[in-house]
């Protein structure tokens, strides 16, 4: 029988071009469980989800023209969590699978490569990978709905459409700049990648981003905004200052009433140029409110989204050999691809599921990897009162999560920190 096959999403042609040797997009979502893991219960329950996320058991696969994603004929073997979080996913990994699904003590983990899909197709993977744990390890009755699917059921079409293509505007429309601040320091080793956790409640920190005239996202953004613009002020004179702007990833399934599994993100960057004068968080907070609503609309969207399927769909361009494709686009990604701005904070929002999984579920995380020339990231996911605040970095130096967190807690908001490393890592 031939093997079913996927063509790469608008989002997802980039990251195999510009996978490097230590570095590739990958991320992470978690769950904790109540109940030490059975590694052959976790594994019966990662085959029984195959026939239902058909796109998420695939490998990598290289074409003439473009690179594909081939389903599999086995399932991916779960493994025992080691080292750190994201560990290099390497070419010859991604040919066998682009997933893994991980274990360690009660934790279940499930790190994608990002041509697959992103936080939301991901975390609702996860929920119902924990979901189908539950059913065979405990008997439980499992309430399925739109987050905790049905094993049994069949995939839906629309959970496998490419929405990029579906929703590109008319009119292309391409975000413009100048390049922004760059944060760096000592890489390093290897691949070892430092994460702290931050854990806060989750009403005080919306009562607290209310207080300032924002949502959470505007609000943690702004607060790394001033973290950034003060690290950028110590370090280049006065009147050389670039511009400091955050990375911020926009679910576009609400705006296009899209319900795929697979990639539907895009990125905005926003913030300020620190040369025009000093700006309160207050203040911030507003610029960056005002510019998620100007930009964040379906029109602009869809745009941005024109600019991008564009070049996919010039017969030209698809008729260029694989090889020269990528290499124009690592050239053009090196240029362009993130120079506008400095950090990423991922925001996954409020993560819920039925009380039949609920009740055995401690608590859930994403964590998203450094980019290519972003050494730091955040990625923030809040799940039964308790926001977590994932800071990850592949540099030696805290400075950028000792700065953000104490502003937190100079404004109200307690910080439980958690970290893997032995001496704490700030």
């Amino acid at each position: 029988m031939q093997k079913k096959w996927y063509r790469l999403d608008t989002a997802a042609l980039i990251f195999p071009a510009i996978k490097q040797h230590n570095w590739n997009n990958v991320f992470r979502v978690s769950a904790d469980l109540t109940e030490e893991i059975d590694p052959s219960v976790l594994q019966t329950a990662v085959i029984n989800l195959m026939p239902r996320f058909p796109s998420f058991y695939v490998r990598l696969r290289r074409g003439l023209f473009w690179n594909y994603l081939e389903e599999l004929e086995h399932p991916p073997t779960v493994r025992e969590d080691y080292a750190y979080p994201l560990t290099f996913m390497g070419s010859r990994e991604m040919s066998s699978c682009c997933l893994r699904v991980l274990y360690y003590k009660n934790r279940i983990a499930a790190e994608f490569f990002h041509s697959l899909s992103d936080g939301t197709g991901g975390s609702i993977y996860l929920r119902t990978l924990a979901g189908e744990y539950l059913r065979i390890k405990n008997g439980i009755s499992i309430d399925y709905d739109d987050v905790v699917l049905d094993p049994s059921d069949r995939p839906k079409v629309y959970e496998l459409e490419d929405s990029f293509s579906k929703n590109a505007g008319k009119v292309a429309g391409r975000e413009l700049g100048r390049s922004a601040y760059r944060l760096s320091g000592t890489p390093e080793p290897g691949d070892y990648k430092h994460l702290i956790t931050a854990v806060t409640d989750a009403e005080l920190l919306h009562a607290k981003s209310r207080e300032y005239g924002g949502t959470v996202t505007a609000f943690l953004a702004a607060v790394m905004l001033e973290t950034v613009i003060e690290m950028q002020q110590a370090k280049v004179p006065s009147g050389r200052e670039r511009p400091v702007r955050i990375t911020i990833p926009v679910n576009m399934r609400k705006l296009f009433g899209s319900r795929t599994l697979r990639n539907f993100v895009l990125t905005l960057n926003l913030g300020v140029d620190p040369r025009t004068g000093p700006y309160t968080l207050k203040e911030l907070v507003g610029i960056l409110t005002n510019q998620l609503a100007l930009k964040a609309t379906k029109q602009n969207m869809a745009a941005e989204i024109a600019s991008n399927t564009g070049l996919q769909k010039n017969f030209l361009i698809r008729m260029i050999p694989l090889p020269l494709k990528q290499f124009a686009m690592r050239i053009g990604y090196a240029s362009y691809g993130e120079h506008l701005g400095c950090i990423n904070i991922s925001n996954l929002g409020v993560v819920d599921c039925p009380k039949s999984v609920k009740d055995h579920l401690g608590r859930i995380e994403f964590i998203i990897g450094p980019q290519q020339s972003y050494p730091n990231n955040c990625s923030v996911v809040t799940f039964k009162g308790k926001t977590y605040i994932n800071m990850i970095r592949r540099i030696k130096e805290s400075e950028l999560e000792r700065i953000f967190l104490s502003k937190l807690v100079k404004l109200g908001i307690p910080i439980s920190a958690e970290s893997n490393d032995s001496g704490g890592g700030l």
